[in-house]
């Protein structure tokens, strides 16, 4: 189970680390609108994210 964790969380830095290197100005504009939403926003954000990745999850397991 902790090996499963820890290439989980390794393939999750490789891909958050896709768009600064390829696109840095985008993933800096996409910064510049996050900052600028409200909490109720960013959490909107974030719940439909976590609900997309269970659904996913679900779906490939």
């Amino acid at each position: 189970m902790t090996n499963g964790l820890l290439v989980a969380f390794a393939l999750m830095l490789v891909l958050e680390g896709l768009v600064p290197f390829l696109a840095p100005s985008a993933w800096r504009e996409t910064f510049r609108r996050l900052i600028q939403m409200s909490d109720g926003q960013l959490r909107f954000i974030g719940l439909s994210s976590m609900l997309a990745g269970i659904v996913l999850l679900m779906i490939f397991k």
